[in-house]
């Protein structure tokens, strides 16, 4: 079985070093550099405790950092390798406060094996995982599920960022020929209902989007290289955007170019949930208390209402399932 190595970034927002030198480069008109693009909900421990718990079979674990780690954290742990962005970014993108700047150069992290998982540190394993979950075959294990793209709050740049990944990759490949020779993997059972959306987008000529599934992400660094040598000059314009803005594209431009090139085993939508905290609160805790799937997602959001009594009850929830701590934690 190949080597698997997990993919954390993460940022203390009430850092007041890393306050200090954000207030040195304001955010331009475009950029989205909202507080909860950074503030930190403390429950990072429970990342570390799903992963001890849940998928001991890890290889490395590579904690990405503007500098700053956990007090809590032991960085002596012999799986825990602290990567800062100076160590693998190049200086032209330096500092940075955009996450898609990060997410695009993470192949060029030193000693990253060439089968990853890629984690935000929104996402938890609340599950036991297999490392079947994210690779067959060698291959990223991911549901390619074609959709229509909306735009529903004229503030969030995401969708934007969404609309430039399909729009580069529909610039290197030709729709019909993909689904043509990729038909096995494009209309694939594990999909289960969702199959027909593929069958839905199939009169449009162009590749819209894909399902948005803000989830663990496996990835092959050879794509993330592939990628970066055809378009490298589009993805150096990104990376010297210093805040996240509609003009970038994300990672997930890596996943499609996998989808593209067939570079994928078909798997199930179900095996994670995503939530917004302040819209899905009792999901949220039903979710983690019943271990109801294998990873969920807690996205922030502007409209979470009383921030610390969120923070709290989150923790409560996490607390049912891992009261111990790990030996990540010191």
């Amino acid at each position: 079985m190949e080597k698997i190595d997990f993919v954390l970034t993460w940022v203390d927002g009430s850092d007041p070093d890393w306050l200090a030198q954000r207030r040195e480069y304001q955010p331009g008109r475009g950029t989205d550099a909202g507080e909860s693009r950074y503030r930190d909900w403390d429950n990072l421990q429970y990342w570390f405790r799903g992963v001890e718990k849940f998928a001991p079979w890890v290889n490395k674990i590579y904690f990405v950092t503007w500098g700053h780690v956990p007090k809590w954290l032991n960085t002596a742990h012999e799986k825990i390798q602290i990567v800062k962005h100076e160590d693998f970014m190049a200086p032209a993108y330096l500092p940075t406060f955009n996450i898609n700047s990060i997410e695009l150069n993470l192949h060029r992290i030193k000693g990253l094996s060439e089968h990853f998982v890629f984690f935000n540190d929104d996402m938890f394993l609340i599950d036991s995982v297999k490392p079947e979950d994210f690779f067959k075959n060698g291959l990223p294990c991911d549901c390619c599920i074609e959709t229509a793209l909306v735009q529903d709050n004229i503030r969030n740049p995401f969708a934007n960022i969404l609309m430039n990944d399909a729009a580069l990759v529909n610039m290197h490949y030709n729709k019909k020929e993909v689904i043509k020779k990729q038909a096995k993997k494009w209309f694939s059972p594990a999909y289960g209902a969702m199959l027909f959306r593929n069958v839905l987008m199939l009169p449009y000529r162009e590749f819209s989007s894909f399902k948005y599934s803000h989830l663990p992400s496996p990835f092959l660094k050879a794509t993330y290289w592939k990628v970066w040598d055809e378009e490298g000059a589009v993805l150096d314009e990104v990376c010297k955007n210093r805040f996240r803005t509609v003009f970038d594209v994300n990672q997930y431009v890596m996943k499609y170019w996998q989808y593209m090139e067939g570079k994928f085993t078909p798997q199930s939508p179900k095996l994670g949930r995503f939530y917004t905290i302040g819209k899905h609160d009792q999901q949220i805790h039903d979710t983690i208390r019943r271990q109801a799937c294998k990873m969920i997602c807690l996205n922030d959001d502007v409209n979470v209402g009383d921030f610390e009594k969120q923070k709290k009850e989150i923790q409560k929830s996490f607390e049912v399932i891992f009261s111990e701590k790990s030996s990540f934690e010191m």
